[in-house]
Order: C-alpha cells, then sequence, then structure tokens
C-alpha cells in the first residue's frame, strides 16, 4: 500500500538514509515515479523477479542537508474517500507542496491533472 511506502521514505529521510528497499507493486512504482517527477526523489529502480521484486529508490537531500520531504497528510482513507473535479483542485501549502491524484489517466500531481483537465481521487498532500 502506498501509506506504508511513504512513512517508510519519510522515516529513512528522517534517519539520514542514502537508499530504501520498498516491497514491489504497480502502484507503488506510479505513486514514486510522481514523486520523482516532482523532484521529492533522486532514482527510482525496479529489481529483482517473481515474487522477490522490489523497488530501491535513492533519497534526495536539500544543499543544507535537510531531507527533500518535510510531512505528508493522507487524505483519502479506505473508510473515506475524497474525489474532485479539475476545477476544484486547490493549491497545497500555498504553492510549495503538492496533492498526488489517482485519475483515470495514472497518478499525476496537482498541476498536471490541472493541464490534463482531469480530476479524481486526492490520496496525500506532500511538503
Amino acid at each position: 500500500m502506498y501509506t506504508d511506502t511513504l512513512i517508510r521514505i519519510k522515516n529513512s529521510l528522517a534517519r539520514g538514509k542514502e537508499r530504501v528497499k520498498l516491497p514491489y507493486s504497480r502502484f507503488d512504482l506510479e505513486v514514486l515515479d510522481a514523486l520523482s517527477r516532482v523532484g521529492y526523489l533522486d532514482l527510482i529502480t525496479r529489481k529483482g523477479r517473481g515474487t522477490r521484486r522490489i523497488i530501491e529508490v535513492k533519497l534526495k537531500y536539500k544543499e543544507d542537508g535537510l531531507p527533500s520531504i518535510s510531512g505528508i497528510k493522507f487524505v483519502s482513507r479506505p473508510s473515506r474517500r475524497i474525489y474532485t473535479g479539475y476545477r476544484e483542485i486547490k493549491k497545497s501549502r500555498q504553492g510549495y507542496g503538492n496533492y498526488v491524484l489517482s485519475t483515470p489517466q495514472g497518478i499525476m500531481t496537482e498541476g498536471e491533472a490541472r493541464k490534463k483537465k482531469v480530476g479524481g481521487q486526492v490520496l496525500f498532500e506532500i511538503w
């Protein structure tokens, strides 16, 4: 599940790790790819075959050594899903953060969803 993946990445950043290995799932890979496009993660590689597949993520830090991810807030939960149209997508943290959405065209950030004029389920907010 993407929630466990993001918490593992956040904890690894807090400990100052360089890389983190995560269990493979296609959905998690798409979420990590969206975060990489925005600039929160450095390098994502898929390794292994069959049931031994993993995702290895090279973490990214700022110039002063602080982690690139300061916080994560999960918006949709299994008990309450939050959907939005592309016109109602607002900016996160006054433009300093990003919302990640699950749309019919795949996982994308709020900026990409606005450009493609597609809405969907708001998964989480990251800054």
